[in-house]
């Protein structure tokens, strides 16, 4: 198995998850040419991704699914609420799926698991090929003890570190949308997402990477910094996708 990114943050949100001849990815928040570059930067043309699922409605992770679904007849998954909460979807390439129940696509086996998030159905997703297993958790305000269970023992994490709360509360934004990023259906702070990783089983883990980083609220060196407290580990070990560069693959033995 391996993954990467395309992209991570505010402004447009990709993931690709492959094993063997399988490609999927996880959101599509970046428009169309530019998803076609990134993918070929990457050392993939936008016809090798088997199927795009959707984490939820919001436009930094759905802004570009339409366009690249219906360009090369990917099929999208989502749930129920993601669906209802999107204008633009391509109806007859959709498959809905129940955050509480497992499915396949090719050579990967996805388990979806519900977050909560200002969304109206929000899920993530850990994503294996019967041998390894790859866990992504994203746009979530706080952690329960079923995502805690769902992400225990994965050999890939790539996890939320969005913003530090003290950068956030003495930052530019305005108090209503400080106390949205930083409420229960808001976003992980380094702190949260540190506590989360010294929660769980993280015995397996291979690679560990922060995702959706703040720009204005948060730095590299401060969610590494947290991370790596967690995990008793050196800071250079984890990485950082980010929203230009993406992150290059990462194999996983």
């Amino acid at each position: 198995m391996r993954f990467a990114y395309l992209g991570s943050g505010s402004k447009g949100n990709s993931a690709l998850i492959q094993a063997g001849e399988t490609c999927v990815m996880i959101d599509c928040g970046l428009p169309l040419k530019e998803v076609e570059e990134r993918l070929r930067r990457h050392g993939l043309g936008p016809e090798s991704v088997d199927a795009i699922l959707v984490t939820h409605e919001h436009d930094d992770h759905i802004s570009g699914v339409a366009a690249l679904a219906e360009r090369y007849a990917i099929p999208v998954w989502l749930t129920p609420g993601s669906l209802r909460g999107w204008k633009d979807a391509p109806l007859e390439l959709v498959r809905r799926l129940s955050p509480h129940q497992s499915f396949g696509i090719g050579e990967l086996q996805v388990q979806p698991y519900p977050v909560p998030h200002d969304a109206r159905e929000p899920c993530q997703y850990v994503l294996g090929d019967g041998r390894l297993r790859v866990g992504v958790l994203t746009d979530a305000g706080s952690v329960t003890a079923h995502m805690r269970s769902v992400l225990s023992g994965c050999d890939a994490l790539l996890v939320e570190f969005n913003h530090d709360l003290e950068m956030l509360m003495a930052g530019p934004y305005p108090m209503q949308l400080k106390r949205r990023v930083a409420g229960d259906r808001g976003h992980l702070s380094n702190r949260q997402a540190a506590a989360l990783l010294a929660a769980i089983d993280c015995s397996r883990l291979q690679h560990l990477v922060l995702t959706h980083l703040s720009e204005i609220n948060n730095t590299p060196e401060q969610a590494r910094s947290a991370a790596a407290g967690a995990l008793h580990c050196d800071p250079d070990w984890i990485a950082c996708a980010h929203q230009r560069e993406g992150l290059a693959w990462r194999e996983l033995r």
